[in-house]
C-alpha cells in the first residue's frame, strides 16, 4: 500500500506525451497571429495552462488582440494531431500497474480528449471511471486553481492532506499545493527543459523524478518520510 488515501495523476505530460504536441500546434498559431514563440518556449512558459488562459496572457503581455476564432481552431487542430501522434509516457503503464490503492486523473483537458488519448495509449481502463476534467466544473475552474484536485479528492472520499499528486507543470503544482496536497514533480516528457526540475521544486514539489519506473518507490518513500504510512 502507498500509505496515501489517494494518488492523483495529471494526464498531459505525465501519462501521455501530449504537451509537446500542444506546444507545436499552439506556437504555430501564435506565430501566425504575430507573436513569435517556439514550441520549446511554449512548453517552458505555458505547460499546464488551458489555451484560453495562454491567449489572455499573451494579449496582456504584448497588447496584440487575438481573434476568438483561435480558440476553436486550436482545439480542432490539436485533436487531429493528438489522435494521430500521441503516445504514452515511457513506463507509465507499468508504474500505474505497480501502484496499489485508489487513484484518479485530474486534468485541464476536456473529457472527450482525455478518453481519446487514454484509450489510444491503453491507459483508459487503468483509471476509468475516475477521470476528472476541470472543464466539467464550469468556467474559470482550471489549474492553477485547486478546484479540480479538490473535486477529485471529494469524489474519491480522500483527505487532501493524505493525497499525493504527480504533476509536470508549475501551474499544476500550484493547484495541487493550493488544495493542500503533496506533490511529486515529473520531467520525463518530451517538453522538458534544462531548468524544469528546479522550477517544479520552486513551485512546491517535494521531489522530482524523470522516469516513471521510479514512481512507486518514490511514493512509498514520501509516505514513510512524513509519517503518512
Amino acid at each position: 500500500m502507498s500509505g496515501f488515501d489517494l494518488i492523483i495523476f495529471d494526464c498531459d505530460g505525465v501519462l501521455v506525451d501530449s504537451e509537446i504536441i500542444a506546444a507545436e500546434v499552439e506556437s504555430a498559431l501564435l506565430r501566425d497571429a504575430g507573436y513569435p514563440i517556439s514550441p520549446e518556449e511554449m512548453g517552458e512558459r505555458f505547460a499546464g495552462l488551458v489555451w484560453r488562459d495562454i491567449l489572455l496572457a499573451v494579449e496582456k503581455e504584448v497588447s496584440i488582440p487575438l481573434s476568438a476564432s483561435l480558440l476553436d481552431k486550436s482545439e480542432k487542430l490539436l485533436d487531429i494531431r493528438l489522435e494521430r501522434d500521441v503516445q504514452a509516457i515511457p513506463g507509465a503503464a507499468d508504474a500505474v500497474a505497480r501502484l496499489s490503492g485508489p487513484r484518479c486523473i485530474c486534468s485541464n483537458s476536456g473529457t472527450n480528449r482525455l478518453a481519446m488519448m487514454l484509450k489510444k495509449v491503453g491507459l483508459y481502463n487503468a483509471f476509468a471511471p475516475n477521470i476528472f476534467s476541470a472543464k466539467d466544473l464550469g468556467p474559470d475552474r482550471a489549474k492553477p486553481k485547486p478546484d479540480i484536485f479538490l473535486h477529485g479528492a471529494k469524489s474519491m472520499g480522500a483527505d487532501p492532506r493524505r493525497t499525493v499528486v504527480i504533476e509536470d507543470s508549475v501551474h499544476g503544482i500550484a493547484g495541487a499545493r493550493g488544495a493542500g496536497m503533496r506533490v511529486i514533480g515529473f520531467t520525463g516528457a518530451s517538453h522538458t527543459y534544462p531548468s524544469h526540475a528546479g522550477r517544479l521544486m520552486d513551485a512546491g514539489a517535494e521531489t522530482v523524478i524523470a522516469r516513471m519506473s521510479d514512481l512507486p518507490a518514490t511514493i512509498e518513500a514520501l509516505a514513510a518520510w512524513d509519517g503518512v504510512a
